[in-house]
């Protein structure tokens, strides 16, 4: 088709055309053209003066702002016969829709308060950043799914969203408790309205404050409180200690069967006041689960301390658990210890591994009897203290190599949870990257939206030695040397021990050492050699995972990307 004919066309279906020469120059220009560029499209115009990011040689998916409201975006141009030497065709159309829903996003997504949009037949259409994060899921799982596949509303008979769409008229300050399809309890209170244009109901949203967090707001204020009102630090009767923990189960992040498993374990021992042993390599978010367990135990308003064994000499430990009685030795003052501070809630014994054998009787003696003695001082005091207590390795190989005394893991481990390392769940790797994507947003005043796939991929197929604490420190790396205006995070931005290979071993129990230089070795292996593994198992998908030490899912990834058939020799689909 001729130029001039292209251009009517063009025109025709509201899209504005222009023939432009290697200095953009304006030749020729159709109606639709000389509309959208409000009449300054007069031919022998620079271009570059009036929508510079159509000089290019491509199509620049920039927006050009003519005037106020008024916004153009390139399309591409059409194969036109006929035309000069250095002469082309460049299309465009009204992008003003557009543009005011990228705003409109950038905007949502950066609101604290959650907001989910859904058709008028009650399915998801549009789910924020706040609300991803406060139900701990990705948008891409439940966008397109009705409300009522992904949610189970507590003791209430309808969700919000479909009763507005149905009664037509908003409901406002309605608290709401659901449960998400991964198993999340969420509390809300929430204003919801439906979406009417033209006279038709379109849809509904619920705009959603999480009420967890105004809960905790609002004891921060009594605490605060209380401090400026002379609080000496002890429990008052009746009020909640200052000393209390910051993290609920609420804020741990998963969608993982075997982190589930792991939380309900969780979330039943604590309603009792046996001590418990919280097992689990560096980095997999032990204290995280110790917090959630005093949060949610009867002694949540009761103190809540900590104390790293390994940190602190063996005469300061035992003085700091205990407390001292004046002229104990030189220098000492009469001073109460933390077991008399954590009275009426919980101490955590963080590494208790590294706690000195001379000193584990006498903690012993305190978990059995009830009571503490001070260093230097005769009386007993009662106290009523429940312990949690973290461990890096197995506890029996610590009782293997005498770090800790049988008697003292009987009574500390009444209650024992094995908090599963990163690389068994590699499912919960895209939900907690995008989870710690959008918190260091905040943090840091960017606006990352995702990670490129391929960069996903690379952390899907890492090894994570240092589990979540490492994810998350190789976020905030890629984060902070991205450029100020960088929307997706690049597979080169990550660390570079993960791009060029995992580490050699992860810490942890013999056998995880063992399975994770199997992991690597299975990350590493090409395609013949995973074809013929395949082929050696008889193509069982299940047995050759077991065999690399990787999840099935990343087994039928690696499958389908490298495109192998498993049931046939060569392994060609």
């Amino acid at each position: 088709m001729k130029s001039l004919d292209t251009m009517k066309s063009l025109s025709q279906c509201g899209l504005g055309a222009a023939l432009i020469d290697r200095d953009c120059l304006l030749l020729e220009i159709n109606e639709a053209g000389g509309r959208l560029l409000r009449g300054r499209g007069i031919p022998g115009t620079s271009l570059r003066e009036i929508a510079p990011a159509f000089c290019g040689t491509l199509p620049s998916e920039e927006y050009c702002n003519i005037s106020f409201g008024e916004y153009l975006r390139q399309c591409p141009s059409p194969e036109v016969e006929g035309l000069p030497a250095g002469v082309r065709m460049v299309v465009f159309r009204d992008a003003r829709n557009d543009i005011c829903h990228d705003m409109l996003m950038c905007a949502i997504n950066q609101v604290s308060d959650s907001v989910i949009l859904c058709d008028e037949q009650g399915r998801v259409f549009l789910l924020n950043d706040a609300a991803a994060r406060l139900e701990s899921t990705l948008a891409q799982e439940i966008v397109g799914r009705n409300l009522q596949d992904v949610y189970t509303v507590k003791n209430e008979s309808d969700l919000e969203i479909p009763r507005v769409i149905r009664e037509r008229k908003p409901r406002l300050n309605i608290r709401q408790h659901y449960v998400t399809k991964h198993g999340k309890e969420v509390a809300v209170m929430d204003d919801t309205y439906p979406v009417i244009l033209n006279g038709k109901v379109v849809g509904g949203f619920s705009v959603m404050r999480d009420w967890t967090q105004v809960d905790r707001l609002n004891r921060q204020v009594i605490e605060l409180q209380q401090k400026l009102l002379g609080h000496d630090g002890q429990k008052r009767r009746g009020g909640r200690s200052p000393l209390s923990a910051k993290y609920r189960f609420e804020d741990i992040v998963f969608n993982s069967a075997v982190m589930r498993a792991c939380m309900e374990k969780c979330e039943r021992s604590a309603k009792s006041d046996s001590s418990i042993m919280i097992c689990g390599e560096t980095g997999t978010g032990k204290e995280l689960f110790a917090q959630g367990i005093h949060n949610a135990s009867h002694r949540a308003d009761g103190p809540f301390l900590a104390i790293n064994c390994a940190a602190i000499p063996e005469n300061l430990l035992e003085s700091m658990l205990f407390g001292t009685e004046k002229g104990a030795y030189t220098g000492a003052e009469r001073r109460v210890g933390l077991f008399e501070q954590a009275d009426g809630g919980t101490l955590l014994l963080d590494e208790i591994n590294s706690m000195p054998l001379a000193l584990q009787p006498k903690l012993l003696r305190v978990l059995q009897e009830g009571v503490v003695r001070r260093v230097g001082g005769i009386d007993e005091i009662p106290v009523d203290v429940r312990t949690i207590s973290n461990i890096n390795i197995s506890p029996w190989q610590a009782v293997r190599e005498k770090k800790l005394r049988p008697d003292l893991l009987y009574r500390l481990g009444v209650v024992n949870i094995t908090i599963p390392p990163l690389r068994d769940r590699t499912c919960d790797i895209p939900l907690l990257a995008k989870h710690f994507v959008l918190s260091l947003n905040r943090k840091m005043m960017k606006n990352i939206k995702e990670l490129a796939p391929d960069a996903m991929e690379r952390l899907c197929t890492y090894s994570w030695p240092g589990n979540v604490r490492e994810l998350q420190h190789a976020i905030e790396y890629a984060m902070n040397i991205l450029p100020d205006d960088a929307l997706v995070i690049p597979r080169e931005m990550l660390p570079d021990h993960i791009l060029h290979g995992n580490s050699e071993e992860a810490p942890g129990w013999p056998e995880q050492r063992k399975s994770a230089i199997v992991r690597g070795s299975g990350v590493k292996m090409g395609r013949d050699e995973l074809t013929r593994l395949l082929q050696a198992n008889g193509g069982n998908i299940t047995q050759t995972a077991r065999m690399l030490g990787i999840s099935r899912q990343n087994l039928q990834y690696r499958i389908k990307r490298d495109k192998i058939d498993p049931a046939k020799p060569d392994g060609n689909v």
